[in-house]
């Protein structure tokens, strides 16, 4: 097992993975940025270093800067949590040219999986259902309309090296298909440094349905169930559950099966989520993408299974298998996560940084759990996500945990900035949301267009 490790992140993410470090034996070590010297992912670690100016680019993403500070700290590995450098598969080769350890797949299946493109062609050689789409990328409007007009509107049109929700256009017509593709494009160069997009036909209405997956380095892959991610607006998730309310226990099994074949296909090891989209009718599903990390909603899945994926991660880093079979993985109950974030939802969901004045995180009660690295006069740098807490409850069924969460929003309190809690309230409450009769259109087409921000 490794004695020290730096996490190359911030945040509620870099406290979540200190409190793991720190249960395993481990001294960790926290980076931060200039804007972030009194956060409290550097007052829990055992050391700290400054790597740069508050900018993501002069700190976080400064490979150079985190792999200076893992060599004068003697870190032997590198955990970089969600964001960041967490899917850059060039960090991670400089990581191994370092020998240090870093706590994620290898850079050459962080790249199969995370080009979209050539992990569309590997789920296929590993008969994994993908959606209809372009064979690979594509560079032109010109090309985009003939491929589209083949398929048959709408379409989607993707980044084939994007994630977070950029680089993506809905098109349902010839006529936007030009503007929303040049847009596309633009886009994913300023973000990923490469504008080439790929093309799926819209499943629609359809779930959002993730496996979380778990690879060690000897060959070993389990899945532990599925999360319900279909509560999103402009892509970005806004609450998660697990198990998912649309799925039974034939097709659990299917889409977990779905799930390890894709992991094994690509040798995968370390933690992963493997996404698709099912479609409710026809109980057919499709595989979206590889997320080569651990997600933000990764806390239900921990919930449900009893098992820590940090600590799994951890683990199988320093080259231990798998704690746990197939066999021996069991769902229970019910568990949801909101994710609070300092936003405006009367504006927008602008960003609304600055000093929280009073603060109370809801506690007390079996189920319940709060990741967050915020506290009472703490300042919200305007530099980073919004994201500043995730609440998750568990219940033994899914009414007892939307009861629990929506008795944990009622006791929160945040002053001095602006953020969702309200928003996520009025969501847990809609009737559609109780009954689990939602889709991934659901949040942006039936419930914003109604929703009264004065209520």
């Amino acid at each position: 097992m490794f004695k020290k490790l730096l996490i190359a992140n911030r945040g509620e993410i870099a406290v979540r993975i200190i409190r793991a470090a720190r249960e395993l034996g481990i001294s960790t070590v926290a980076v931060y940025s200039e804007a972030d010297k009194e956060s409290l992912h550097v007052a829990l670690a055992d050391e700290a270093i400054c790597i740069g100016p508050a900018r993501s680019v002069d700190s976080y993403l400064n490979m150079n800067s985190v792999l200076s500070a893992a060599i004068v700290t003697g870190a032997q590995a590198i955990h970089p949590g969600f964001g960041f450098l967490s899917e850059n598969s060039k960090f991670a080769t400089m990581c191994e040219e370092m020998r240090i350890k870093f706590i994620g797949p290898s850079a050459s299946v962080m790249d199969k999986m995370g080009d979209k493109i050539n992990a569309r062609a590997e789920m296929i050689k590993a008969n994994v259902p993908v959606i209809p789409g372009s064979d690979g990328e594509v560079y032109t409007a010109e090309e985009a309309l003939a491929i589209a007009d083949k398929l048959g509107y709408p379409v989607m049109l993707k980044a084939s090296a994007g994630g977070g929700g950029k680089g993506i256009r809905k098109v349902d017509s010839s006529r936007e298909l030009t503007a929303a593709f040049e847009s596309a494009s633009q886009e994913a160069q300023a973000a990923f440094g490469n504008g080439a997009m790929y093309i799926e036909k819209v499943i629609y209405p359809a779930r959002h349905i993730e496996v979380q997956i778990l690879g060690d380095s000897f060959g070993n892959v389990v899945h532990l169930g599925e999360r319900d991610c279909s509560l999103q607006r402009n892509n970005q998730k806004v609450l998660e559950e697990s198990p998912s309310i649309a799925i039974g226990k034939t097709l659990r099994e299917k889409i977990g099966a779905a799930a390890v074949r894709a992991a094994k296909a690509v040798k995968y090891e370390n933690a992963g989520t493997i996404e698709f989209l099912l479609d409710e009718k026809t109980s057919k599903f499709y595989f979206m993408e590889m997320n080569t990390r651990v997600q933000v909603e990764h806390p239900v899945t921990e919930f449900v299974t009893g098992i820590d994926i940090v600590k799994e991660q951890i683990r199988i880093a320093a080259g231990e298998a798998l704690s746990v079979t197939q066999d021996e993985i069991e769902i229970k109950g019910h568990a949801i996560e909101c994710r609070i974030n300092a936003e405006n939802p009367a504006f927008n969901f602008a960003p609304s940084p600055g000093k929280i004045t009073d603060l109370h995180l809801p506690s007390g009660g079996v189920g319940l759990r709060v990741d967050s690295a915020v506290y009472n006069g703490y300042t919200i740098p305007p530099y980073y996500d919004s994201m500043i807490a995730k609440i998750i409850v568990h219940g033994e069924n899914r009414f007892e945990a939307l009861m629990k969460m929506q008795r944990a929003l009622y006791e929160l309190e945040i002053e001095g900035v602006v953020t969702n809690t309200e928003f996520q309230l009025d969501l847990i409450a809609d009737p559609h949301v109780i009954a689990g009769d939602y889709d991934t259109s659901f949040l942006m087409e039936t419930f914003l267009p109604n929703y009264n921000k004065e209520d």
